[in-house]
């Protein structure tokens, strides 16, 4: 995933990008636990306390889902 996001990125996508089902892609990282995935989000100034998406914020995500380590990064 890491891999994926680096390229996206580097082609200019937009790292605090609305919509889906996670809000954004912070949100969706922090859900499913992509620890690397939210670092280098973090890196590049995604916004930690967007709001949206079945959660309603990346921490809440990664709390909801048992991910201790990205709760800690958040």
């Amino acid at each position: 995933h890491v891999q994926v996001v680096k390229l996206l990125l580097d082609e200019g996508a937009d790292v605090n990008a609305q919509g889906g089902e996670y809000g954004n892609a912070l949100q969706a990282a922090s859900a499913r636990g992509h620890e690397q995935v939210v670092k280098l989000l973090l890196d590049e100034g995604a916004d930690v306390n967007a709001q949206g998406g079945d959660y309603g914020n990346a921490l809440q995500a990664a709390s909801a889902r048992g991910h201790e380590q990205v709760v800690k990064l958040l």
